[in-house]
């Protein structure tokens, strides 16, 4: 899929979310272009992300800080981090659902957003709201929950698509309260393993700036490749 052959439309200027100062602009493809798992693997090889069921890239007028980062699911090794991530959560239990917004859902998604974006307009969202964020009537998506062992209690749920040779982590929200047990890591560890188990070549972690704490995290899962705009670059 070339991009002389899609319809890419561009936003207004806005502020930047994650580095303040700078000026954000979004090109996506038309919605009128007909989607399928397949071809949302071949966008996302070319750096495009999804929002709902918008397929975006970054097209700011001048910065280029945002790059998409993968990680080749069969090199993937573990660090000292991790392994601690790993056994700090040893007592909660992973299942995969079908990408239903339950009342139970929604109400832990309302916390999360809230407490991580109370000033924005989307800090208190209704089902559609969340449904429209996290879902696409055209891809494969699954929710793993990650619930204790003990009790049952629903404290995040990594919203995870499966597509023909890869995952790609669209989004993980998780209780406030919760937050020290590090279950973003957590999660994308957990896509990782699922990748090897169903013979995935790669995770999508989705966009990376270096220069961003909130997204420092995903420098972590080493090797991991960045996409500079025409090809993956290795990191080991």
């Amino acid at each position: 899929m070339s991009r002389g052959r899609v319809t890419l439309l561009r936003t207004d200027c806005h502020d930047c979310a994650y580095v303040g100062g700078r000026t954000a602009r979004l090109e996506f493809l038309s919605p009128r272009l007909a989607l399928d798992d397949r071809r949302y693997q071949l966008l996302l090889e070319q750096g495009f992300r999804r929002s709902g069921p918008y397929i975006y890239r970054p097209h700011c007028p001048t910065c280029n800080a945002c790059h998409s980062l993968r990680i080749p699911a069969s090199q993937f090794r573990k660090r000292r981090r991790h392994r601690r991530c790993r056994r700090h959560n040893g007592d909660l239990h992973v299942a995969a659902q079908p990408p239903v917004i339950t009342d139970e859902h929604l109400a832990l998604y309302r916390r999360y957003i809230h407490h991580r974006h109370p000033q924005s307009s989307m800090a208190n969202p209704g089902r559609a709201e969340a449904e429209g964020f996290l879902m696409a009537p055209w891809c494969t998506t699954v929710f793993y929950e990650l619930r204790t062992e003990a009790h049952g209690q629903l404290l995040g749920v990594a919203v995870t698509d499966v597509l023909p040779d890869a995952l790609s982590a669209v989004y993980t929200f998780y209780a406030p309260e919760a937050e020290h047990r590090g279950l973003g890591t957590l999660a994308v560890l957990l896509q990782l393993a699922e990748a090897r188990r169903v013979g995935a070549t790669h995770v999508y972690l989705g966009y990376w700036i270096e220069d961003a704490p909130t997204m420092a995290y995903k420098a972590t899962f080493k090797p991991h490749e960045v996409f500079d705009g025409r090809r993956w670059q290795w990191r080991g």
